[in-house]
């Protein structure tokens, strides 16, 4: 198996693509959006991830990487695209969905189907494998379908897709086999085998996990909040027992992932994932929290409130706006108030409803300065910088400057 078809050109699936052409494998990308295909084919990227640039480049000046508008023809075939979840928190499967459809006319006998998309349990089975056979019935055990979820951080995307350990499920024994060889041959983390069941509710229970603990650090600071307790130094304080490890608290929970997937864990199990619900709940509120905080330092400003936002991105040094509570924040502020509203965030180029500013622009300006990503340009900000104005540090970043 020497060509691999990647569906979803994003954070993924490009990456991914790009890795692979390293590799050796002849790669074709394909995404609906003609303008990344455009961008792709150029040797140039539209997502912001260290060395990628660099890493496209060689991979398409090499003839390993081309782009397409539709599916090609390959030995593997890689789903890579979007799973959100509907207004009622029940998991969208529409893009996994056309994935699988789209390759339908492609597909041949031995082929490798593998989701890597984080999705509901079951997705694997449903989604894919019956969609496939229901329009290409001649196929069915004729294929090889599987779900190995990607587990990496932005910002270290490249070295976390060799280096971690991957879980791989197929749908069958065969599938399970075949799929967990071809990770091995880029994978230098273990490879484990499972079921595309468990598989699917391993990243699910990995990224609900992480969301419970958040959760509990930002209870912690509502609690503290109306106490008059400062977090940072509790949380520092109860850090110090050797079996104590609390996370830090923020203004939410965003990202592809961590605010999505303990959803689907609900959406399985309703009367069952109480605590899961529980941590959702308290996340997903934390940014009304917020919001509730600035609208009361508003009415207090000796002159017209000019609110300053730092960082719309979900987590530091990415241009990462999914699911953001920053960017939540900002248009329920919008709504809530008649006040000027200055938007800094240095990784993105424009945001929908908002005109950016540069950090002098916004520190020159605001009288409510709002820590929102502690992105690393926010750091060097001085304690002169912040004089005469009102703050609210949701990440904890001016303590160092304001004792």
């Amino acid at each position: 198996m020497k060509t691999v078809s990647v569906i979803g050109m994003g954070y993924i699936g490009l990456p991914t693509a790009t890795l692979l052409a390293s590799k050796g494998y002849q790669v074709a990308g394909m995404d609906v959006n003609p303008k990344v295909v455009d961008i792709i084919n150029q040797g140039k990227i539209h997502i912001v991830e260290p060395d990628l640039d660099v890493a496209v480049h060689k991979a398409v000046e090499s003839g390993k990487l081309k782009a397409f508008t539709s599916p090609q023809k390959a030995d593997i075939f890689i789903l890579a695209v979007p799973t959100p979840f509907l207004a009622d928190k029940k998991p969208d499967m529409t893009y996994v969905r056309k994935a699988a459809e789209s390759i339908c006319t492609v597909l041949e006998a031995g082929n490798l189907v593998i989701l890597e998309s984080t999705s509901p349990i079951g997705a694997t089975r449903v989604d894919v494998a019956e969609i496939i056979y229901a329009k290409r019935p001649e196929l069915v055990g004729k294929l090889h379908i599987a779900h190995c979820p990607e587990r990496v951080l932005p910002g270290q995307i490249l070295r976390e897709l060799v280096e971690n350990d991957r879980v791989v499920g197929g749908v069958d024994e065969a599938s399970t086999k075949t799929a967990a060889d071809f990770y091995r041959t880029f994978v230098k983390g273990e490879v484990l085998e499972t079921t595309s069941d468990t598989a699917e509710m391993a990243k699910l229970t990995e990224n609900a996990f992480r969301d419970v603990n958040i959760a509990f650090a930002n209870e912690l600071s509502l609690i503290c909040d109306k106490l008059g307790i400062n977090v940072w130094e509790l949380i520092r304080l109860a850090n110090r027992h050797p079996r104590v490890n609390i996370l830090q608290p923020g203004p939410g929970v965003g990202g592809h992932c961590i605010a999505v997937d303990p959803w689907f864990i609900v959406a399985a199990a309703p009367e069952e994932a109480k605590l899961i619900r529980t941590a959702r709940e308290v996340n997903d509120g934390k940014p009304h929290w917020v919001v509730d905080k600035v609208m009361e330092a508003a009415s207090k400003s000796a002159t017209k409130p000019v609110i300053g936002l730092l960082g719309m991105a979900y987590k530091p040094d990415v241009d990462d706006l999914r699911e953001s509570p920053s960017v939540e924040i900002a248009h329920a502020l919008k709504r809530a108030t008649n006040a000027e509203i200055i938007v800094c965030e240095p990784y993105v180029d424009a945001m929908n409803g908002f005109k950016l500013a540069t950090l002098d622009e916004t520190l020159a300006q605001a009288n409510i300065l709002v820590m929102l990503t502690d992105h690393k340009p926010f750091k060097d900000i001085t304690l002169g910088q912040l004089a005469g104005k009102q703050i609210i540090d949701t990440r904890g970043t001016f303590e160092r400057v304001m004792g």
